[in-house]
């Protein structure tokens, strides 16, 4: 992970280390349990250790780092309990983005959202399951914005990042692809005929959808959750 990183005025070294971090570890390059050391990560950085520790602060913060005191910082294995308590602050709080943009919506933002979905449908074709999770973030985060309150979405993604990890385990096949594109162009359709009875039920399929996820990979992958 060797890099030369050019800072700019706006992002501080720490803002560099913890997004590439942050990245690896949702992107499963980073898998749960691998021991990860401040010191070899400030040094492929370039950096002092103090702005890599202040990242693995902010990551250990989002649940996604392990410090454990005298011994080795891990990526924190997945916890079945901080995935419930992530689900339920997440569909609290789209649920009710959901009903904003289906009775009172930003219209300036419809175009951007039909052509994620556009972009969503070219990735299923190409079986571009990293592409396709970029863009069912982007989805998302475009729905708080048509609510009119794009802050939403920052509580959402500090609640799922750990969903999303879970997600790169599962979003390998067209099949499940498809699926959720399916959630999503309903979604949408109800939204714009402002029908927020029909998103909102639509939203909860889609949010539960990861449950009988969560329980296959609770076993076929039992190694990557905490005791």
């Amino acid at each position: 992970m060797t890099m030369a990183v050019a800072l700019t005025d706006r992002k501080t070294g720490s803002d560099h280390v913890f997004e590439t971090l942050f990245g690896q570890i949702v992107r499963l390059e980073l898998l749960p349990g691998t021991k990860i050391s401040e010191t070899e990560i400030a040094k492929s950085f370039g950096f002092s250790r103090q702005p890599v520790r202040e990242a693995f602060t902010r990551l250990a913060n989002l649940n996604l780092l392990l410090i454990r005191p005298q011994r080795a910082t891990i990526v924190r294995p997945f916890s079945r309990e901080i995935i419930s308590n992530a689900r339920f602050v997440r569909a609290a709080i789209e649920l009710e983005v959901v009903r904003e943009v289906a009775r009172n919506r930003d219209m300036s933002v419809d175009a951007e959202l039909r052509s994620n979905l556009r972009a969503q449908r070219t990735a299923i074709s190409r079986e571009d399951a990293e592409a396709f999770h970029d863009l069912d973030y982007q989805f998302h985060k475009l729905l708080c914005r048509a609510s009119g309150h794009a802050f939403a979405f920052d509580i959402i993604a500090a609640n799922k990042a750990q969903i999303d990890r879970l997600c790169m385990l599962s979003l390998t096949s067209q099949k499940a692809m498809e699926t959720l594109y399916a959630d999503h162009e309903a979604l949408l359709d109800a939204l714009f005929k402002g029908d927020d009875e029909a998103g909102t039920r639509i939203l909860r399929t889609h949010l539960d959808r990861l449950t009988p996820t969560i329980d296959a990979l609770y076993t076929t992958h039992r190694s990557y959750f905490e005791e």
